[in-house]
């Protein structure tokens, strides 16, 4: 995880990590929106429609955070073991092994045995790791943070239903507003991944729109 400040949640979480948990959240509450049929539909419809909705991106939420905390524990977990494990190495060259395991391929295959030996060294005078992973503060503030990104992604698709009185007019609205959503979305993820950001932004319509039609034929 980023050592990052804990000001506000995007400095917690990496950019991918807050696309990915927006695009979670948008299309569980386009699952409800898009199976929702405004024909005949009252305001008691509409009504428990959003209750639904609201419900299930709250529920998802909070097992997200869960899922995440679980992440950093095992993330931490893993650091312990390679740690221990490197200390115990008596052998450089099996030093040098777990050290590049733990480092980005592209990063390891660059990195002289000098460098390896180098980081050894400085790991080795580290102070001795916690018996068992501990969350840090930033840790609980992410989880927060993965919560509020799927559960608040409800609000933009959900809103023209409460201030639209006209279920069909509101439906529009809301698609209108969910297509700009994984537009903007794709553009993002583009971004961040060396893509052409506008055309990245049509894909993520498309395959966003294909994924909460499987899910909703799939009765999900």
């Amino acid at each position: 995880m980023p050592d990052a400040s804990i000001k506000g949640f995007p400095h917690l979480l990496e950019p991918m990590e807050r696309i990915s948990e927006i695009l979670f959240g948008l299309i569980m509450v386009l699952t409800f929106t898009c199976s929702f049929s405004v024909v005949g539909a009252g305001r008691q419809d509409v009504k428990d429609m959003l209750l639904a909705a609201l419900g299930c991106n709250l529920a998802w939420g909070i097992i997200d955070a869960v899922f995440y905390i679980m992440s950093c524990l095992s993330e931490q977990g893993q650091g312990i073991l390679a740690l221990r494990k490197l200390r115990r190495a008596t052998d450089p060259a099996e030093a040098h092994r777990i050290i590049a395991d733990a480092l980005p391929p592209m990063l390891a295959s660059v990195l002289p045995d000098t460098e390896f030996e180098l980081m050894r060294q400085k790991l080795n005078q580290l102070p001795e790791p916690p018996a068992r992973p501990r969350l840090k503060k930033k840790d609980w503030l992410a989880a927060l943070g993965v919560f509020l990104l799927v559960f608040l992604s409800t609000f933009p698709v959900v809103i023209p239903f409460i201030f639209i009185s006209q279920p069909k007019l509101a439906l529009r609205v809301s698609n209108a507003v969910a297509i700009v959503m994984l537009f903007g979305c794709g553009n993002a993820f583009g971004h961040y991944s060396g893509y052409r950001p506008g055309r990245v932004g049509l894909v993520m319509v498309v395959v966003g729109l294909a994924m909460v039609g499987l899910t909703v034929v799939l009765g999900g």
